[in-house]
């Protein structure tokens, strides 16, 4: 919960638009101010302020207790010009809140936090639990000094500035191990725990049961991501009690899929108990993965707990990401933030330039030139499978006439792919023409590179006789310069002369042109590969010089209500 606090009129006109907009967020705070921000202070995870930062510092200096214990507090001036990150920036998510305060009330966000300000990714905002020198290992990091990276486990990291040697060191592993002096331990979720349980065991048994078998096989408890069993013991109170205490979720199978698991260890007795002859390795095993502890009885008598440990390997992480038609503006939130925790970025060079700024110290960047599309695909997916968090762009949206396709075919269910929606250039195109896409459109790429035009064909007359508006990708280069011709003629034989057709150069970017003609006065000659070409239907008109596409319904009269 945020809790809200202010002094003065303007500050609760502004801490009032933030309550409106999230409103199972946070909480208004009342009363005295010193009252309120000790109130809030002890109640919620997060407050803003809406005070002087030096008023605020004055009233929570008294209740401070540590890094990791203390809310995030952000203060916004009464002008509502300045979010600052006063405390808790990391910890506390105050860094980010103050973004989202700042974004939401048309305030600055101030962040002073040294990771943040030159963009480099803090090593306690990874989501893993981290050891060791956080302090000084980050402050190598900033000041440029060797850090070196040692990764017994893989996992997708977002970009750091790191080496094979250095003198401090970053190390991920899921080991029971003491960070060294200059060095910070990182510990991914690898683990999975399997149990199984008699009825009625008590959570001692099983929560000291697995904390004995990981302390024996020299694996760290911060690494367990989950404790896995079978379904019929979803509800035991035992195992449930012990996922709880481990902070991580418990996981169920059916006895049917745990049966078909192979496992070193079967047993009769889990077979006539709950219809599989292994729970534990099984429940392990069942996602794959290297069984480092076998099935291992609790020490009570009679044992009244099994449990096996397995590494699951890191999945890597391939975000396809659509950069838009070029326009900064235009570049997503979602893009950007996929931008930024990408340790590897896979690109066409053009488009890597673009968006160079935007990339975090340390990443990666493997680019190539134009035609090298399957090959960009094949590395961007080879590297997730080493673990590794990859970012592969392309222009408008990475799934129209993009990267998506080629990438997908390359990967498999060994890595997480996420795509990231981009705004595509007949969408930009549209835009900026007015409405043409207003009702059914299609989108048809008259390159045959990878086509034949015989499809291509086949298919603009499907679109012709269907009465459907086409926007044309790749429509005239120096060496293809009569599909379009040919495309258009075929139109020409369904629609009239006067069909409205947008023409847009660059769209969004800062020779953007564009013009509306029709379908008997354009010249393809003035078409090249960096133009899209929208044809409207035979109800698009020219209205005030904009192309507009009638969505096609009946209006209704006001009583009988409108869209």
């Amino acid at each position: 919960m945020i809790g809200l606090i202010s002094a003065t009129a303007a500050g609760a006109a502004a801490r009032d638009r933030l309550a409106a907009a999230w409103p199972d967020r946070t909480r208004v705070y009342e009363g005295p101010v010193g009252d309120a921000v000790r109130t809030a202070f002890a109640q919620c995870e997060q407050l803003v302020c809406f005070l002087a930062t030096g008023a605020v510092v004055r009233l929570v200096a008294p209740l401070l207790s540590g890094k990791t214990e203390d809310p995030g507090v952000v203060c916004v001036d009464e002008g509502g010009r300045f979010a600052v990150s006063l405390l808790g920036g990391h910890a506390g998510g105050a860094n980010e809140l103050a973004r989202e305060v700042g974004d939401l009330l048309g305030a600055e966000p101030v962040v002073t936090t040294a990771t943040d300000a030159v963009d480099l990714a803090g090593l306690d905002t990874l989501g893993l639990p981290v050891e060791g020198d956080v302090a000084g290992v980050s402050r190598a990091l900033l000041d440029g000094e060797a850090v070196a990276l040692r990764a017994e486990v893989a996992w997708p990291l977002p970009p750091l500035p790191v080496t094979d040697q250095g003198s401090y060191t970053i190390r991920v592993t899921d080991r029971l191990v003491e960070a060294a002096e200059r060095e910070v331990v990182l510990r991914p979720p690898t683990l999975v725990v399997g149990v199984g349980a008699s009825k009625g065991a008590p959570v001692e048994e099983v929560l000291g049961l697995v904390e004995g078998a990981l302390r024996a096989a020299g694996l760290s408890v911060a690494s367990v991501a989950e404790l896995a069993t079978v379904d019929a013991k979803a509800e035991e109170a035992g195992i449930v009690e012990a996922a709880g205490r481990l902070g991580v979720p418990l996981v169920t199978y059916a006895a049917e899929e745990l049966a078909g698991v192979d496992v070193p260890n079967p047993s009769d007795a889990p077979l006539a108990a709950v219809g599989t002859p292994s729970v534990a390795e099984a429940a392990a095993l069942v996602g794959g993965g290297e069984l480092l502890v076998p099935k291992r009885k609790s020490a009570a008598s009679p044992a009244m707990a099994t449990c096996a440990v397995v590494r699951r390997p890191g999945r890597g992480r391939l975000a396809v990401v659509g950069l838009g038609p070029g326009a900064r503006d235009l570049l997503t939130p979602r893009a950007q933030a996929e931008l930024r925790r990408a340790s590897v970025l896979v690109g066409l060079d053009q488009y890597v330039d673009q968006i160079r700024d935007l990339l975090r110290p340390g990443t990666r960047i493997l680019e190539s030139g134009l035609g090298a599309e399957e090959e960009r695909a094949r590395t961007a997916v080879e590297e997730a499978r080493k673990g590794q968090a990859v970012a592969l762009i392309g222009s408008g949206d990475a799934g129209v006439y993009a990267m998506a396709s080629p990438a997908l075919a390359e990967a498999s269910d060994d890595i997480d792919v996420v795509g990231v929606p981009g705004v595509t250039a007949a969408l930009a195109a549209g835009a900026i023409l007015g409405a043409p896409l207003g009702h059914d459109h299609v989108s048809i790429s008259l390159s045959d590179l990878h086509t034949p035009w015989e499809v291509i064909e086949r298919r603009v007359r499907a679109a012709a006789e269907a009465d459907i508006v086409v926007t044309f990708y790749n429509p005239r280069s120096r060496g293809r310069d009569w599909q379009l011709p040919k495309a258009l003629g075929i139109l020409a034989e369904h629609r009239t002369p006067q069909t409205p057709v947008g023409v847009v150069r660059n769209a969004s970017r800062p020779d953007e042109s564009s013009r509306l003609t029709t379908l008997g006065s354009l010249d393809p000659a003035t078409v090249d590969m960096m133009t899209v070409v929208t044809v409207g239907n035979t109800a698009t008109r020219d209205i005030a010089g904009r192309m507009v596409t009638p969505r096609g319904y009946r209006w209704q009269s006001a009583q009988e209500g409108s869209e």
